[in-house]
């Protein structure tokens, strides 16, 4: 279903041999939900020699648009695209110099992104946000990938999809996200035609950096299959699209359809420009785009069939190869290719993790408990764990559902919301918290489930992320799944599989199973499951599972009536005092600088 793509030689490629052995060097980039990461990787072992990490200047904009103060509604989830390039003008310079590596000693560059992020240009990818005319308007802004706004979309493709028959609806679990390329679009279309007849371009962020630092737009193959709904080597067709509306009939052939590329093939060489912010030598290889949690899998040497990767921090993704091609319900997709050439790559995932965490505390936590945690010189999240596991399994008295953010898998719906059950006047904050720690295992739980259930069966479970700190939530997912959790040892797993395909790109392995093989990090069974703790958590899982269903497969319809409850009064509402996203930048913040909240 890939088109490989035949970019230009990079100048670079064989240099460790031209250079009489020397060793070789690539960089690897992970853009996250507040910031990115640079990362220098030898290209021999994998050793991280330097890091460099620049947060966004703008972080998440969701309550107020940047210049005019607009308040935005509800559910939106902005991003401006000059934050990105600074991290290439600041994190990368910053990785060399810690690393000490002679910069023309790297041979590749490497990027990975948050997806769907989708970035509205000009036909040379100028974003629209950066022309004058469009300064003030939302939708000329990048759209986070938990940008959840277009759900009505989401509906309406969903059902039209169902009510023809689309083949291509069942590789995403029947249900496509409010996430994705084509709600987004829709959505752009609907309420902004003006932005919209402007935007030559509908780019993922993640081929958006690419074409900054090569000049060349590529699509990336992981990108196109998970979020754009490219199936067997088509987009929806143009009758699909003009019936959900006719202005939208074009959408694919006018601003999505471009040149795709295999992951682990070069999209280019670094431009002159690009040379100059990095500090990186002109013409070595850029390679294809990436997402965060697929690019994370060769890091953690997970690429044979069962072994699936929670990346888990704000978010969780959960990525895997299979052998077969199965219909798993709920499934955010299944692509040929998308992971490694050869196996169907796999992905499900929770909208909502450290992020739940990080509310939590920021919200629900007495001051008690943050003046008692700051006298024990440790956070507020490692102070609530350490009180919540001096309790048995069950001593609270509680059970939650992980929905603060939508559920994204099984349900794929972003009107749910979160559920505390169990609270009395007796519930301590770290009761609470546990709670939300064990909702979140029961989360991933379900999904594991769905996948065995299909004929996809999970052999091992594999943790990466910056909620890997969390040693008690580690131990909570090993006995809540009954499998033993292997964790990846790098710190910057997403940023090391980047670099892992750059190296590809360069031409210095013949592919990402060589690479990851030689350059990946993972420690076998750091957890096992305690038998236990196992029995009590099957009984609390039981109780997650009939909530789970009651609340999401329509048993009890509240959460929806809640939300445009919510959404009504947001629009009749006009003063300084109205409801926007809820102000989860701060949030988001929280989550990236705590112990067990850290972006993933």
């Amino acid at each position: 279903m890939v088109d490989h793509v035949p970019p230009a030689a990079p100048a670079t490629a064989g240099r460790a041999h031209a250079t009489g052995g020397a060793e070789s060097y690539v960089v690897g980039v992970d853009y996250g939900t507040l910031s990115g990461r640079a990362v220098v990787v030898r290209v021999s072992d994998g050793a991280e020699l330097g890091t460099g990490v620049h947060e966004y200047t703008h972080a998440v904009v969701d309550s107020t648009l940047p210049g005019t103060g607009e308040r935005l509604p509800a559910d939106w989830a902005l991003q401006v695209p000059s934050d990105y390039v600074d991290v290439l003008k600041t994190a990368v310079p910053e990785a060399l110099r810690a690393s000490g590596v002679d910069p023309a000693l790297v041979v590749g560059i490497g990027t990975d992104f948050t997806a769907c992020t989708m970035v509205p240009t000009t036909a040379d990818g100028t974003p629209l946000n950066e022309l004058e005319r469009f300064a003030g308007h939302p939708h000329a802004y990048v759209k986070l990938w938990r940008h959840h706004a277009a759900q009505g979309q989401a509906d309406r493709i969903n059902e039209l999809a169902a009510e023809r028959g689309e083949s291509w609806l069942p590789r995403y679990g029947g249900l496509i996200s409010s996430e994705w390329e084509f709600a987004k679009g829709l959505q752009l279309l609907e309420e902004d035609p003006e932005v919209y007849a402007a935007t030559e371009h509908w780019v993922e962020a993640a081929d958006w950096i690419v074409w900054q630092l090569s000049g060349r737009y590529v699509r990336n193959a992981c990108t196109a299959g998970y979020k754009g709904i490219y199936q067997d080597g088509e987009y929806p067709s143009r009758e699909f699209l003009a019936a959900l509306n006719p202005d939208f009939a074009d959408f694919a052939e006018t601003k999505v359809v471009h040149e795709i590329g295999a992951l682990g093939d070069a999209a280019g060489t670094l431009t002159a420009e690009a040379a100059g912010w990095t500090g990186l030598p002109e013409g070595i290889a850029v390679a294809v785009g990436n997402v965060d949690a697929h690019v994370t899998a060769p890091a953690a040497k997970a690429t044979q069939p069962g072994q699936m990767v929670a990346i888990m921090g704000t978010s969780t993704c959960h990525v895997m190869n299979g052998s077969t091609l199965a219909e798993v319900p709920g499934m955010c997709g299944v692509v040929d290719g998308g992971i490694v050439d050869g196996l169907y790559g796999y992905e499900a995932g929770q909208s909502g993790v450290g992020d739940i965490f990080a509310w939590y505390v920021k919200n629900q936590v007495p001051q008690s408990s943050v003046d008692a945690a700051a006298a024990a010189g440790t956070s507020v999240h490692q102070y609530l764990t350490d009180l919540a596991y001096q309790q048995p399994v069950g001593a609270h008295g509680l059970v939650a559902l992980d929905w603060h953010s939508g559920n994204r898998s099984v349900l794929v719906d972003h009107e749910l919301s979160g559920v505390i059950v169990g609270q009395t006047l007796a519930t301590t904050p770290e009761e609470g918290y546990r709670a939300l720690l064990e909702a979140t295992a029961y989360g991933t739980r379900r999904i594991v489930q769905a996948f065995t259930e299909s004929g996809v069966p999970v052999t091992e479970f594999i943790a990466a992320g910056g909620l890997l700190k969390n040693k008690h939530l580690m131990q909570t997912y090993s006995d809540v799944l009954r499998l033993p959790i292997s964790t990846i040892t790098s710190e910057q797993g997403p940023a090391l599989g980047s670099a892992i395909h750059a190296a590809v790109a360069a031409g210095l392995y013949p592919d990402i199973r060589s690479a990851a093989e030689a350059m990946g990090s993972v420690e076998r069974a750091t957890y096992t499951p305690d038998v236990a703790n196992a029995d009590a958590y099957d009984a609390l899982y039981a109780e997650y599972l009939t909530l789970h269903d009651w609340f999401g497969r329509g048993g009890n319809d509240v959460m929806h009536r809640l939300r445009a409850m919510r959404r009504e009064a947001t629009r009749a509402s006009s003063g300084p005092g109205s409801e926007g996203a809820g102000g989860t930048d701060s949030v988001e913040q929280t989550a990236a600088d705590s112990s067990i909240g850290a972006s993933a």
